[in-house]
């Protein structure tokens, strides 16, 4: 049989990676040393891998995250008080698969957004779903979905996101309206789903922040009590950048 209706046959049905192990094997010249077996079992691996790989871009592109990050660039040098242990033990992803949190509090420039888009770079890796929302933007968009009536399909959206990164929490006070709105989003996700916050406030000011007594004590209890804690401190490593680069 022709090599090149095999090969259109497999593009037509969207083998790609199929496709490029075919091509290869046919330019090897000790090809003919592997069995059928072993040459059709090089073909299905490859378009395995091709697969996951455009299904991990699809779920990165999907997250929308903030920063270029990953879990191999993180620096561990810089004193900031990031312990490396259980940073590379959420790496693993595993507090996804249970459903739990992680809190990461620290002064400005020491890294939050990054470890948390290196964090979510890995869960997309690892075949979880992942959006990333600055608070302000999510309540924001809440606020106009109530408007144009996507409010329910925004609310059901995020209870299925496996990962929902909440970044810069805390900068301003909330309204009832949107403590009601952060109260829905972490009720659908409680036990469920996991969610990562970011925030230059401590978590004892949390609750005061949120205004409403019972309702920041229903909105903490979901979040606080099964989560990890990364607490930051130390100089802005932006400033610290930012200094170097001067004195060349």
């Amino acid at each position: 049989m022709l090599v090149h209706p095999i090969i259109d046959k497999v593009q037509s049905l969207r083998f790609f990676g199929m496709r490029t192990a075919f091509e290869e094997q046919m330019q090897t010249a000790d090809i003919d040393q592997l069995n059928f077996e072993e040459r059709m079992g090089l073909l299905v691996d490859r378009e395995m891998i091709e697969r996951e790989n455009r299904r991990f871009k699809t779920r990165l592109r999907k997250a929308k995250l903030r920063q270029h990050a990953s879990v191999e660039d993180v620096d561990f040098r810089h004193k900031r008080g990031l312990e490396k242990s259980l940073f590379m033990q959420l790496a693993d992803c595993q507090w996804i698969k249970e459903a739990l949190n992680v809190l990461i509090i620290g002064p400005t420039g020491v890294g939050k957004t990054y470890l948390a888009c290196a964090l979510a770079h890995k869960a997309c890796q690892q075949g979880h779903s992942t959006l990333y929302f600055r608070l302000p933007r999510l309540l924001q968009e809440l606020g106009i979905a109530k408007a144009d009536g996507r409010y329910d399909k925004i609310l059901k959206t995020l209870s299925k996101t496996r990962l929902l990164i909440v970044d810069d929490w805390g900068l301003k006070p909330l309204v009832k309206d949107q403590s009601h709105d952060l109260l829905e989003i972490l009720e659908d996700r409680h036990g469920l789903r996991s969610t990562l916050v970011t925030s230059q406030l401590p978590v004892d000011h949390w609750h005061e922040i949120i205004g409403n007594p019972t309702l920041a004590d229903a909105i903490l209890d979901r979040l606080i009590h099964n989560a990890y804690r990364i607490n930051l401190k130390g100089e802005s490593m932006r400033k610290k950048k930012t200094n170097l680069t001067q004195s060349k």
